[in-house]
């Protein structure tokens, strides 16, 4: 059972948990439908079909995807979440090719909202850079 969603924090929380479930027709009740979300690894978007294209991908290449919100805040029209991604890479996606590798990468989600309460535009600003050398963790170890 989906809990309700009363404040900006809770969209934000329930549209990365919706995300991971891959209930993307529930988008429709968190994002504007022009939403624009900018993200790293050129998965940036325009429009809410965009963003549910998104998330389709990386469900399927990361089936086991879940974005754990550490702490969120809230300042006016605007919310942000210390998130912590983990997941299994056992598809290509963004570029990196499938490894099977598990993985676990620090995010930041940063959201600003309608007067309605959707979200009209999102920044998600992530460690890439750990991403990628946890993906390629076990050659680099094994190399030293």
């Amino acid at each position: 059972m989906i809990a309700a969603v009363t404040t900006n924090e809770d969209v934000l929380r329930e549209w990365l948990a919706a995300g991971d479930r891959g209930d993307l027709a529930t988008f429709d009740r968190y994002l504007h439908p022009d939403v624009v979300v900018h993200a790293p690894l050129g998965l940036s978007s325009k429009g809410i079909d965009a963003e549910k294209r998104v998330w389709a991908d990386a469900r399927r290449a990361v089936p086991d995807i879940c974005h754990t919100v550490q702490e969120s805040m809230t300042i006016g029209t605007r919310s942000a979440a210390r998130v912590v991604v983990s997941g299994t890479l056992v598809g290509d996606f963004a570029g990196i090719e499938a490894s099977g590798r598990s993985f676990e990468l620090d995010q930041v989600v940063w959201a600003h909202f309608d007067e309605t309460g959707l979200i009209v535009e999102a920044w998600e600003i992530a460690d890439t850079g750990s991403l990628l050398r946890e993906l390629e963790a076990d050659d680099v170890a094994t190399a030293k």
